[in-house]
């Protein structure tokens, strides 16, 4: 059995980092690139679902993933120190550039440090800006600017764009090496976590009314059953119950069920074996019954008790565009943008000229626009239409946001 990772870069990365990855046998790699590093988070949080791992091409997105809080699966990034800087370096000899005079931004002073030693080459007159949280490319781009002598080492491809027509700027590239290194790294977390999500999770059920349970356990991916004495057994994984419950915070079908029964009452048990699991899911349900009439618990190892919380399950509503913008990685106005078009179609599809025409934009950025959207459900492909040239068709997209 394969596994999807995300790989999350700039558009002239992914495709290189993603056939590296996609050299292991068994791995299949879904490319999400981006204008600029600032939207990696959008573009994580909106395509959880359909990977089992990310993979960052450097590790400016990684962090502002990582701190933006949307890194729920095992996540790796690729590290430009060590072989990645040196091969810039010899590089940069070649070309006649003095490499002991240089700026350098993202990598720390210490990797630096070591890299130069290591190639026997003297350090004093370096200026480096290692990462940090609060780190721009505001920031990188200002602190190469007040060091106008010294040729320019970047991590970041907006840096690098802003910086090429004023001084001399090389940016630096994942080696093949460096991917292998932080994809060998994924994969051992990665099975370290899919070994997790494989513990048993069993839940018992008392409810009085049983409509509605068989959607429940199918919507946690497991089996319904009847137990004893009028409880039903629910079998599933870690995983499922992990994802379903919001990192073990919530039970959103303990209200639903709630609104066809006067008393609900559910205890899961989450353990290594169908014994285990079964033993803490009777603790857990004795809890349950303890706090009131509608109450969920989930009791682990080592005396460890949760109260799961309900929570009403959300009406229906109408798309909230700042919302749609954070998961997709587009801005607030061009998805009004988009409204316009589509309003202006009639509701019709649309083809990319059209999209690009609207938004002012290349077809290129538009082709990638309406994939970030088809991924996040917001958009879908309805046909072609040839272009009347010997270029390739114009996608027809129908807008659903």
């Amino acid at each position: 059995m394969g596994i999807v990772i995300g790989v999350v870069g700039p558009h002239d990365l992914v495709d290189d980092v993603a056939a590296t990855c996609e050299d292991q046998p068994g791995l299949t790699a879904l490319r999400l690139d981006y204008d600029h590093e600032s939207q990696a988070p959008a573009i994580v949080e909106a395509h959880t679902p359909s990977v089992e791992g990310w993979l960052f091409t450097g590790i400016v997105p990684y962090m502002l993933a990582r701190d933006a809080g949307v890194l729920t699966r095992p996540a790796a990034f690729v590290d430009y120190s060590g072989a990645t800087l040196l091969s810039a370096l010899v590089r940069l000899q070649h070309e006649g550039v003095d490499v002991t005079r240089l700026s350098i931004d993202t990598l720390s002073a210490a990797d630096v440090t070591t890299t130069f030693a290591e190639a026997g080459l003297p350090s004093d007159a370096l200026r480096t800006l290692p990462y940090r949280p609060e780190m721009t490319s505001r920031n990188a781009i200002a602190f190469h600017r007040r060091h106008l002598g010294h040729p320019v080492i970047t991590c970041l491809s907006s840096v690098h764009e802003a910086l090429r027509g004023e001084m001399q700027v090389l940016r630096l590239v994942p080696s093949v090496h460096s991917v292998r290194v932080a994809l060998r790294q994924l994969l051992l977390t990665a099975e370290g976590q899919a070994q997790e999500d494989a513990q048993i999770a069993l839940g018992l059920i008392e409810v009085a009314n049983e409509e509605g349970l068989l959607r429940e356990a199918a919507a946690l991916g497991g089996t319904i059953a009847a137990f004893r004495g009028g409880t039903h057994l629910l079998v599933t994984t870690r995983g499922p119950l992990h994802e379903a419950t919001g990192g073990f915070t919530c039970l959103p079908m303990l209200a639903r069920l709630a609104g066809q029964n006067a008393a609900v009452r559910i205890g899961f048990g989450l353990g290594r074996s169908a014994a285990e699991a079964e033993s803490l899911a009777r603790r857990a349900l004795a809890r349950a019954r303890r706090i009131g009439e509608v109450a969920a618990v989930l009791s682990l190892r080592a005396d460890t008790d949760i109260v799961l919380e309900s929570v009403p399950a959300a009406p229906a509503a109408e798309h909230n565009l700042p919302v749609i913008a954070r998961r997709v990685g587009l801005s607030v106005p061009t998805l009004e943008k988009l409204l316009e078009a589509r309003a202006a179609a009639g509701d019709e599809p649309l083809t990319t000229r059209e999209i690009a025409d609207r938004l002012a934009v290349q077809q290129r950025t538009a082709r990638r626009m309406l994939h970030r959207l088809e991924l996040a459900g917001l958009a879908e492909r309805t046909g072609n239409l040839t272009s009347g040239s010997s270029g390739r068709p114009l996608t027809l997209y129908r807008l659903t946001l």
